[in-house]
C-alpha cells in the first residue's frame, strides 16, 4: 500500500479495528473516532490502537483534512459529523468492505471465507496454519485470534504479514461480498440471517464464481445445492463424498479428533475445541489450505494447537464451582451449535441471551424461538435482555418479550428481564455449584466485561 491518510470513522469497531491495524502497518498514516472513546468506554482497546501510531479523536468531525479518505462501515449514517465534515472537504469516502476488498483483491494470492456461521474460525485456523508453516499471511478477522495475543497485541483480530498473501473473512450482509476476487473462496454454510434466501444464495453462488477456486462444505444442504452449479469445486464434509473427507469423528468436552482424507492420503487431526461445528470448521481450513497447495499433514498437525477466538466458547472461569463461558451466538444456526455443545457435558445451563438487534428479530424470530425451545434441555434457563439498539428509525414493535413467549409457545422456557443489570443478580442468585452461565451475544463488547464481573460477583460471595 502506497502511502496515504485515513480516518476511520467507528475504529473501535469489531470489524474496524483490524482493518486500522493492517493499513497502518502499510506505510500509511491512520486516525479514527469511535462513540465508545467518546463515552468513555472501551478504555483498553483505545489504548491498544493508540500504541499502534493510530491518532484518536472526538466523533465531531474535528479528526479530518484535506487529503484523507474517511473509512465507515456500511451502516454509519450521513449525518454524523465525521461524515458531513468530509463531504465539506470533498474527501474520498469508501465503506470498510471497499477498502478491505482492495486490499485482498491486489494480493498475489488471498483466501476469503464466507458463510452464515463459523468464518471468523474459520478464518483463524488458516490464518494460524499458514503462519504454523513458515508463510507469514496477513489475516483479517472479526474476532480476537488467541494464538497471535500477547502483551503488546492484547486485541490481535488482525495479523500483519505479507500482504501478497492475504487471508479474510468476508460478510454478506450488506451485499459486499461481491466485492470479493479471491485465489480461493471457502463457503462453510448458508442459512437465514441478515437477508432473505434466494438473494442469498445468489450472493454466496457469485461470491464462489469470482474466485479462482471454489471450496464448499457439502454437508450443508443449501451450500451443497451451489456447488451443484460449480465446475471444479473443491468439497469437504463428513457425510458428503468430497474431495476432502473427514471420518471417523470422536467428540469430546476438550475437543474432537477425527481423520481427514485427501488425494489417497489420511492423517488424523487432533482439535482442543469442542463442538461438531468446530471439526467441520477445521476440515473446512484444511480444504482451503489444500486449495492452496500446502501439505495436509503438515496442516493437519498445525491445527493441533490452535487456540480459538475470543467469544468463541470462551472459558472466561470458574468461582464457586460455577464456570462462565461468554460466546458471540446470535443467529439460529450459531445458538443450535452452541446449546449441541454446551449440552453434550453436564450441569445446568443458565443462558443471558441479548439479540443483536430489532431487525433480526422481525427477521428470524420465528428460527431463533425454535432454535432455544429444542436446544435447552429441561432445568435449564433463558434471561433475555432487551435487544442491542444503535439509535435509528427500525421497527421495534417485535422485541424481547416477544421472543420469551414464542420460546414459551414453541416448548422451551424463557423469561424477559429488560434490564442487564437485573439478569445478573438473577444469574447470581440461582446459580449452584455445577452450574454454567453462557453469556450469548453480538454487536456489544460490554457482553464480555458483563460475563468477567459476574465471575468476579461469584467469587466475591463464594
Amino acid at each position: 500500500m502506497t502511502a496515504s491518510s485515513y480516518f476511520f470513522c467507528g475504529v473501535g469497531g469489531s470489524g474496524m479495528l483490524p482493518l486500522a491495524c493492517i493499513v497502518r502497518s502499510g506505510r500509511s498514516e491512520v486516525a479514527g473516532s469511535d462513540r465508545a472513546l467518546d463515552a468513555g468506554r472501551l478504555a483498553p482497546k483505545f489504548q491498544f490502537l493508540r500504541a499502534q501510531g493510530i491518532d484518536l479523536f472526538p466523533q465531531d468531525g474535528s479528526g479530518l483534512h484535506a487529503g484523507m479518505t474517511l473509512v465507515t462501515s456500511a451502516a454509519v449514517e450521513a449525518t454524523i459529523p465525521d461524515v458531513v465534515r468530509a463531504r465539506e472537504l470533498g474527501l474520498r469516502h469508501v465503506t470498510r468492505p471497499e477498502l478491505l476488498s482492495e486490499l485482498l483483491n491486489a494480493a498475489a494470492r488471498s483466501v476469503a471465507v464466507g458463510g452464515t456461521s463459523g468464518k471468523s474460525t474459520v478464518t483463524g485456523m488458516i490464518g494460524w496454519i499458514l503462519h504454523a508453516l513458515g508463510h507469514n499471511p496477513t489475516v483479517m478477522n472479526g474476532a480476537v485470534m488467541k494464538n497471535f495475543v500477547s502483551a503488546d497485541t492484547p486485541f490481535a483480530s488482525a495479523l500483519v504479514g505479507d500482504p501478497d498473501l492475504f487471508v479474510s473473512e468476508v460478510d454478506e450482509s450488506d451485499g459486499s461480498i461481491a466485492l470479493y476476487r479471491p485465489t480461493v473462496a471457502l463457503l462453510n454454510n448458508v442459512s437465514l440471517d441478515h437477508k432473505e434466501m434466494d438473494e442469498l444464495r445468489a450472493l454466496f453462488s457469485g461470491f464462489l464464481k469470482a474466485a479462482d477456486r471454489a471450496v464448499i462444505n457439502l454437508d450443508d444442504a443449501e451450500s451443497a445445492a451451489i456447488a451443484r452449479d460449480l465446475e471444479g469445486a473443491i468439497g469437504y464434509g463428513f457425510e458428503a463424498d468430497g474431495a476432502v473427507r473427514g471420518d471417523a469423528l470422536v467428540l469430546d468436552a476438550q475437543g474432537s479428533r477425527f481423520t481427514v482424507g485427501v488425494d489417497g492420503t489420511s492423517v488424523e487431526v487432533r482439535l482442543p475445541l469442542p463442538g461438531r461445528h468446530n471439526a467441520s470448521n477445521a476440515l473446512g481450513a484444511l480444504a482451503a489450505v489444500h486449495a492452496l497447495g500446502l501439505p495436509i499433514a503438515d496442516a493437519a498437525a498445525a491445527l493441533g494447537t490452535f487456540s480459538g477466538l475470543r467469544r468463541r466458547l470462551e472459558t472466561v472461569g470458574t468461582a464457586a464451582g460455577v464456570t462462565v463461558i461468554d460466546d458471540f451466538a446470535h443467529n439460529p444456526d450459531k445458538i443450535a451449535a452452541t446449546l449441541a455443545t454446551l449440552t453434550g457435558s453436564a450441569g445446568r445451563l443458565l443462558i443471558f441471551f441479548q439479540p443483536h438487534g430489532y431487525g433480526p428479530l422481525a427477521k428470524m424470530g420465528e428460527e431463533l424461538s425454535q432454535t432455544f425451545a429444542s436446544g435447552m434441555r429441561e432445568g435449564d434457563q433463558l434471561f433475555l435482555s432487551d435487544p442491542v439498539y444503535q439509535g435509528g428509525t427500525v421497527d421495534r414493535s417485535r422485541g424481547s418479550d416477544w421472543l420469551a413467549q414464542a420460546i414459551v409457545a414453541a416448548g422451551g422456557a424463557a423469561e424477559h428481564v429488560p434490564e442487564r443489570a437485573a439478569i445478573g443478580a438473577r444469574l447470581l442468585d440461582e446459580a449452584r455449584a455445577g452450574d454454567r452461565i453462557a453469556i450469548l451475544g453480538a454487536r456489544d463488547d460490554t457482553l464480555s466485561e458483563f460475563a468477567a464481573e459476574l465471575l468476579r460477583n461469584l467469587d466475591a460471595q463464594g
